[in-house]
This record gives C-alpha cells, sequence and structure tokens, in this order.
C-alpha cells in the first residue's frame, strides 16, 4: 500500500556537498604525491579530463573526457565552434563545474590554442588547451 501523503517538507532533507578531495598528481615527476582538495583538485580534473580521449579508455565512463580526434583536417570554421561545444560538454560533466566561457582561440600551423574559464563551486580560474587540426 503506498501513503496517501507527503509526511516529508523541505526542512527534513538535509544536502550536503562531497569533499573534492582526490590525489595529487605531479605531472613533472610523473608521480602520485599527498592530496589536493578545493580549487586545485578542480583544476586537476579539467586537466585530465582534457587530455584524455572520450571512448578512447575502457576504463572510464563514457561521459568523460574531450573528443579531439575527428577535429583533424577540418576547416577553422568548423573547429573554433566545435571546441566550445565540445569543452563545455566534457567539462560541465562534473558536478563541480558550473560553466564554462570566455573563450579565446589563436591557430598556429596545425594546432589551435583554445584560452577559457571554468567557473566552478571551488572559486573561477582561466586555463587552456591544445588541439591538432
Amino acid at each position: 500500500m503506498l501513503p496517501t501523503s507527503n509526511s516529508y517538507t523541505d526542512e527534513d532533507i538535509t544536502v550536503s556537498e562531497e569533499p573534492s578531495k582526490t590525489f595529487y598528481i605531479d605531472f613533472i615527476n610523473n608521480k602520485v604525491v599527498g592530496n589536493v582538495d578545493g580549487l586545485e583538485a578542480v583544476k586537476q580534473a579539467v586537466f585530465l579530463i582534457l587530455n584524455t580521449e572520450r571512448y578512447e579508455y575502457m576504463v572510464y565512463d563514457w561521459d568523460y573526457g574531450f573528443e579531439t580526434q575527428d577535429l583533424i583536417g577540418m576547416p577553422v570554421g568548423y573547429v573554433y565552434p566545435e571546441l566550445k561545444r565540445r569543452i563545455e560538454e566534457a567539462l560541465t560533466q562534473d558536478d563541480r563545474i558550473e560553466s564554462v566561457d570566455a573563450f579565446s582561440f589563436e591557430k598556429s600551423g596545425g594546432t589551435v590554442s583554445v584560452t577559457f574559464t571554468v567557473t566552478s563551486t571551488q572559486g573561477d580560474f582561466e586555463t587552456e588547451a591544445e588541439v591538432s587540426i
């Protein structure tokens, strides 16, 4: 038998945020050293997402990573808006990231560099990505 009335109110529900504490990866020495939390953990997550090709590795969920391989050989007029869309889609899969904006593109040879601002629950920061085209 199902209850006919809702006995819960908004005051009965407590929402708590999970800590973002994770292992700190020292990319210079290729070691995991200690832990990181807060904004630095979000920055590390952004770096890892943008440097993992989506659908390439079976250990990652299909929502994790950033698609770049099919952009090789495409015209710049297609690449710029597609990069913006793909970066937003990849990064906003992380619950800590609220938005991605202020995109700036620069083409040099066969590479496009894109700089953008990430707004997260831990704070805002500017970062960049490079993609071969």
